[in-house]
């Protein structure tokens, strides 16, 4: 079995007009939220096999406090430029060239690709994933061959799930 983890970024900062996009940080609720989901994830004992992520700055750091949650090396984070602002086909390609070895990747990214991701290979449709949001998929499938709905999802968690 082949399992995939998607990640949205956590929560970034816009009071800052004039910062490129590729470049906001996270604001104080995601500094709160990324440790929190890598708390939850440790707790599930999710142990990745390979981590990718975007480079934009809120995914990279999102991937890196949660790596760092789960004890995944964060010198071992691979950063892909074409995750930044992905589609569907991107984020295929993306898995369709994963070394069979890894049976476990986790993918930090953004919307809206993540959302329609998850809505074009798994059997339960998602309306979003909010910031620092993730999915959880199954496959029976090597890499190469994922495809429209050829994945199960296992669960979806999100931060608002545990904070009243």
């Amino acid at each position: 079995m082949k399992t995939i983890y998607l990640v949205r970024h956590a929560k970034s900062y816009w009071g800052d007009q004039s910062t490129p996009d590729f470049d906001r940080p996270l604001n104080k609720r995601g500094k709160r939220d990324a440790p929190l989901m890598g708390d939850i994830l440790n707790d599930k004992e999710i142990k990745p096999d390979l981590i990718i992520s975007s480079p934009a700055k809120r995914s990279k750091k999102t991937a890196i406090v949660i790596a760092d949650k789960i004890s995944y090396p964060k010198k071992k984070i691979v950063y892909k430029e074409e995750l930044y602002e992905a589609s569907i086909n991107t984020i295929v390609k993306v898995l369709k060239k994963l070394d069979e070895k890894n049976n476990s990747v986790m993918i930090f990214g953004h919307n809206p690709g993540l959302t329609l991701f998850n809505n074009h290979i798994s059997n339960r449709y998602i309306d979003n994933i909010p910031t620092c949001g993730v999915v959880t998929i199954e496959t029976d499938k090597k890499w190469n061959e994922i495809d429209k709905n050829s994945c199960k999802l296992l669960f979806f968690e999100h931060p608002k799930m545990y904070l009243k």
